[in-house]
Formats: structure tokens, sequence, C-alpha cells
């Protein structure tokens, strides 16, 4: 992801995620502290049709929406996966699954215990097929209220 792909990433985000909305100060703050986590996907040298932000952070206690980072910890407890968003077009051809096993790849390479994501828009079975697992918890469950009623903080362990 390059600061010249922020205009369609907005783009994809303020469809794909329209009860999820962020700044594009967001996206380039995160793409800044981690550029090695956020990635376009594109069907052709100049159609973006998703994207991937992902960054190092603290186990069990997930970046508020629309909030900026500043730094990123050192050490990080897990590998956090912020958002993957695809345009439908994009969607059920394997691009989401292949990318999913790429940032696994990524955070066992860079030494993580863990991935750990939000899941919304109901995506917990696709999750789920990759071997991530709810993880309950009252006080993050409190947290979780404010991305939704049906937000779950999802983790897959890689020790």
């Amino acid at each position: 992801m390059e600061t010249q792909d922020f205009p369609a990433v907005i783009g994809i985000a303020d469809r794909v995620h329209l009860n999820y909305p962020e700044e594009e100060a967001v996206f380039a703050e995160r793409q800044r502290l981690y550029p090695g986590g956020c990635f376009v996907l594109q069907a052709g040298p100049a159609e973006i049709t998703g994207y991937i932000v992902s960054h190092p952070w603290h186990f069990k206690q997930p970046p508020a929406l629309n909030v900026l980072l500043e730094r990123l910890p050192d050490p990080a407890s897990t590998f956090h996966v912020h958002d993957i968003a695809l345009l439908p077009e994009a969607r059920g051809n394997g691009v989401a699954s292949h990318v999913v096993r790429k940032l696994i790849t990524h955070a066992k390479e860079a030494g993580f215990p863990n991935i750990s994501l939000v899941a919304v828009n109901y995506s917990t079975a696709f999750w789920e097929r990759h071997g991530f697992r709810t993880l309950e918890d009252d006080a993050l469950n409190k947290k979780l209220a404010t991305y939704d009623e049906h937000a779950k903080y999802m983790v897959l362990g890689l020790v």
C-alpha cells in the first residue's frame, strides 16, 4: 500500500465497512508505522479491489476504530489484523484465503506468538476455516460492543 492508493482504499472501506468508518489518517498512519503489513489487492495494474492493514499490537486490546496509534508496542504480544476488505466483485476466488495464509506466514516468520483480529460483518466462519477461534472475555466483550453487537475477538495461536 502506497500513499497514492489511499483514495481507492478509502473508497473500498466506505463500500465494504459502512458501519466501521475510519479516516484516511488512520490508514496512512498504519502504513507508515508498519508498511510490511499494509497491502492492496489489484485485479489489474490500475484497479484496486481490496486491501489489508495489519501490524504488531497488544494481545486482547484491539485498537478502537478510527483512532491513531501513535506508535507500535515493542515488544508486541500479537500480530493484529486490523482490516481486510474486498469489493464484492473480488470475492469468491480464493484471494482472501491466500492473503490470510500470507499473513500467517509473515507472523510466524516474525516470531509473533499469535494473530488476533476483530471479526465483523458476520465473518467469523471465514476466520474459523483458517484456524482462528473466538476468545471470550467479559472485559474484552465490552470493548467489542463499540464495533457492533456481533463483533468477535478471534485468535490463531502460532507456537
